[in-house]
């Protein structure tokens, strides 16, 4: 039958309970509501529970296939893609923010900023980058 799905919920109703109050993140509960709607005595389908929640019903199978290989732990963490490297280092921008305070000779444009940052520190970074560090650097 489509949308019935074979797995054993391991995890008590209270246990389940328990652990949606206590669930620090929406994606969390989420997994949790889905685990506990299948603990249920008379479960409703992949589908319907896929609906109840606004996710589509392959993002829920992920989520059971998550469950039955490493368990609880493994459906409710969600892992975190590694942040890309600054395109501007610490460093440049530093020196970036004390040239800007020098008011005498100043800047015309953000392009005379990523001129001056090749020029002066060797650092090639693109307009967009240049535009955004520059606007929004802190002054002290």
């Amino acid at each position: 039958m489509v949308g019935i799905t074979s797995i054993k919920v391991k995890e008590s109703l209270t246990d389940l309970t328990q652990q949606l109050r206590q669930a620090e993140t929406s994606s969390a509960k989420e997994r949790l509501q889905v685990l506990y709607w299948l603990k249920q005595d008379t479960a409703p389908s992949i589908s319907a529970i896929a609906k109840a929640i606004g996710k589509h019903r392959n993002t829920v199978q992920v989520w059971l296939s998550l469950y039955r290989e490493g368990g609880l732990v493994a459906m409710v963490s969600v892992k975190k893609s590694p942040a890309l490297p600054r395109a501007i280092p610490q460093w440049a921008e530093a020196a970036l923010a004390k040239r800007l305070q020098d008011p005498n000779p100043g800047f015309q444009s953000y392009a005379a900023v990523q001129q001056w940052l090749a020029q002066t520190l060797g650092i090639e970074a693109q307009y967009h980058a240049v535009y955004q560090m520059t606007r929004y650097i802190k002054s002290e």
